[in-house]
């Protein structure tokens, strides 16, 4: 093929590498989290006393037992260093959506020069990374440094290697030096124990005695592109900003619905199977692989966990998947939108909330219109997603999930919840003030004698739903593939949690008034679809109709960008929801604001220097060089008595003016920061930086359909969606 020597290299390289060393597989067996410290090799290695001690801890959140710090230290050390371990980290996450780690020597020089391993209960329970460079959002001056790290011993340590080494990972909280929350696991812990607070009360309420914590559960569904790293590391966009700012559309894209669900490529599996190897080894239970919509896009996808251990797994996998890639001679796209025209990524979060006495409590049997206490948590969610649905959307706010929402590809950015037919009709009989029976799910003969006849789902999916029921847990579908599920998760529990004590209360309350139990439950259910069912739809998500009806009749906001639903964070509401349930006190929300807010304006402003660079040194000089070439070819055949039209000179010369002085003026709009607040200057990047570089945009890949392919700077979509 043409193309200029750069990708010309970049597709020999693919075209002449070496498949991977084949490995022998190993059994599920004997990979399964052996670089996990689990509660079977605490069990193993713990006195008995010490063991049940932490179990409880772990188990059933009973207050952890400082004083079995060191026999716990001693135990993990002896474990990691059987496995290699010259270090320990203690790894947490900071409000940048990435993973932190400071890693320290188990060496210990003696007096007479030896050298031993060392590893105390206090370095165990607490660290001190300098904390200076991590956002804060105003949280302590610019010349405080100190923060601390705190062991989480609900998520377990782990080992990670390298081709050369081993070291031990020990999962930590972050928080300031006067205590606030710096990180994301610190605010999920909180969430879930107001969650699990509130449950007990209206379980309580039911009748029941025995009743064990309540935890949420997660599974979260990856997508992810693979593009091969001769292509990326030509492609400044996307070494810098995770997506192509600048590319044509290939003629095939995924028109044809031929990637979905076909045969995975050979070399994507072998990359699949190595990522899948070490994620077992980390007790990861990757349970899903298989194409997605867009040519170059897949996905991965666990059984559920427990929230807190999920969120970790969820960052663990982020990384695997990355560093992995990097081995197979590939980069891994975690971006929610890499290539304009196809489908993006998202993360979609399964969330459930139960416990090991009453089980899952978002599960509806057979008869849903007879579980009372399905009922109530089901309503209770749709009370949460009605009253805070605008704080849901500033969960998932980024500035590249703007890419996704509202798309084809993604549910709208209003938020509403999807219960299917089954659902909608208890709910519906709830609302008129009677419960009459379910709707048979019926059963699916499909007609052939060597067919099994099967059950049907009570009801379909509707993928437009952002928030959508899917038999026995909610699906929340418009996170973005390279977020982070804490934020999600914690809005989710806080949300809960407050329905969840409202149910309580509002019972409680008829309850005191005389009711019996069936009644109070009745008018409680009755009073939450009379006020908030609004917010269930089950129709066309992505239609202007369903838009109009959302905003005008029902009242649900529709927050298109991230510039416009991240101010939801400073709301009264808001901040005394987080507040009264002490999930985030408010100036740890505050701090929020401000650095998701920051993190909005970076993130565009370094896109819209890309653009500008690009046009100017890449895209610019090929497109005059054409010129030149094309100007001088016309001239030559003009004097061999040859005439060539004019036409394609002048539409070139005209698309390259209009690029350049568009690019001049984003470049003008990129220095501009005489901003009164973080609100304006987000307002200025969505509504005014943005639209210049989709205009430079728009001419650049025009251009790229005239220019010659040998003289192209950068590799194009073609060559990036489907060389392999």
């Amino acid at each position: 093929m043409t193309g200029n020597t750069a990708r010309v290299q970049a597709v020999q390289n693919i075209t002449n590498r070496q498949p991977m060393p084949v490995k022998t597989p190993e059994s599920l067996t004997s990979l399964w989290a052996s670089d996990v410290f689990t509660l079977s090799k605490m069990k193993e290695s713990l006195p008995k006393e010490v063991f049940k001690s932490v179990k409880k801890t772990i188990e059933a959140g009973e207050e952890l037992d400082v004083s079995i710090a060191d026999v716990v230290a001693l135990a993990m050390k002896d474990w990691a260093l059987s496995k290699g371990a010259l270090y320990y980290a203690h790894v947490f996450y900071p409000l940048t959506n990435a993973t932190a780690e400071k890693h320290d020597g188990f060496i210990s020089v003696q007096s007479d020069g030896s050298v031993i391993s060392e590893f105390s209960g206090k370095v165990l329970v607490q660290g001190e990374p300098d904390g200076s460079s991590f956002p804060n959002g105003g949280i302590r001056s610019t010349f405080e440094a100190r923060g601390y790290t705190a062991w989480d011993v609900t998520s377990p340590a782990f080992i990670m290697t390298t081709d050369n080494g081993a070291t031990l990972c020990i999962p930590t909280v972050f928080v300031s030096w006067t205590g606030e929350a710096l990180d994301k696991k610190t605010p999920l812990l909180r969430a879930n124990a107001a969650m699990n607070k509130a449950a007990g009360r209206v379980l309580s309420l039911l009748g029941h005695t025995d009743i064990a914590p309540v935890n949420s559960s997660c599974g979260a569904e990856q997508e992810y592109f693979l593009v091969d790293a001769n292509f990326v590391n030509h492609r400044p966009d996307l070494l810098l900003a995770g997506r192509t700012l600048f590319g044509a559309s290939a003629a095939k894209g995924q028109q044809f619905d031929d990637h979905y669900f076909g045969a995975i490529p050979e070399r994507i599996q072998v990359y699949m199977q190595d990522v899948e190897e070490q994620l077992y080894r980390l007790g990861i239970p990757a349970k899903t692989r298989h194409n997605e919509v867009a040519p170059g896009q897949f996905e991965i996808a666990p059984f559920f966990e427990s929230a807190n251990v999920a969120t970790d797994h969820q960052q663990l996998l982020m990384t695997v998947l990355k560093n992995t890639a990097k081995k197979h001679g590939l980069v891994c796209l975690l971006h929610e939108k890499p290539f304009k025209g196809i489908n993006g990524s998202g993360k979609h979060v399964n969330w459930s909330v139960g416990n090991s006495t009453q089980g899952n409590l978002l599960d509806p049997g057979h008869t849903p219109h007879s579980n009372s206490q399905f009922l109530l948590f089901c309503g209770a969610v749709i009370r949460g997603v009605h009253l805070y649905g605008p704080l849901l959307r500033a969960a998932i706010a980024t500035a590249s999930n703007d890419h996704r929402l509202g798309a084809n590809e993604a549910p709208p950015a209003i938020m509403s919840v999807y219960l299917g037919s089954q659902l909608d009709n208890v709910f519906e009989q709830i609302s008129n003030g009677e419960i009459t029976g379910s709707l048979n799910a019926g059963v699916m003969n499909l007609g052939i004698n060597t067919l099994p006849i099967f059950s049907k789902d009570a009801g379909d999916r509707n993928r437009t739903s952002p928030f959508a029921f899917t038999g026995n847990r909610f699906e929340f579908r418009a996170v973005g593939s390279g977020q982070s599920v804490a934020g999600p998760l914690v809005t989710m529990n806080t949300m809960l949690a407050d329905s969840l004590n409202w149910v309580a209360d509002t019972l409680e309350s008829k309850l005191a008034e005389g009711a019996n139990l069936d009644a109070a439950i009745l008018k409680t259910l009755k009073e939450i679809t009379d006020k908030h069912g609004a917010v269930v739809f089950s129709g066309n998500g992505y239609s202007a109709k369903w838009h109009k009806m959302a905003v005008e009749e029902r009242g649900l906001a529709n927050l298109r960008t991230a510039a416009d639903a991240l101010p939801v964070l400073k709301e009264t509401h808001v901040e005394e929801l987080f507040d009264k349930l002490g999930v985030l006190s408010p100036v740890e929300l505050a701090s929020r604001f401000e650095i998701y807010a920051e993190q909005y304006i970076l993130a565009i402003e370094v896109e819209a220097k890309l653009v500008v660079g690009m046009a100017k040194t890449g895209i610019y000089p090929a497109a005059v060089k054409y010129l030149s070439d094309l100007s001088s070819t016309i001239n030559s055949l003009k004097s061999n008595g040859i005439e060539l039209d004019n036409e394609r000179l002048v539409k070139i010369a005209a698309l390259l003016t209009s690029m350049m002085e568009t690019a001049g003026k984003l470049d003008e709009a990129i220095r501009r920061h005489d901003f009164s607040t973080p609100e304006e200057h987000m307002q200025f990047c969505a509504k005014t930086i943005r639209p210049l570089m989709d205009e430079v945009r728009h001419y650049a890949d025009a251009l790229e359909g005239e220019v010659a392919d040998e003289l192209w700077p950068y590799p194009t979509y073609q060559e990036m969606l489907f060389i392999k």
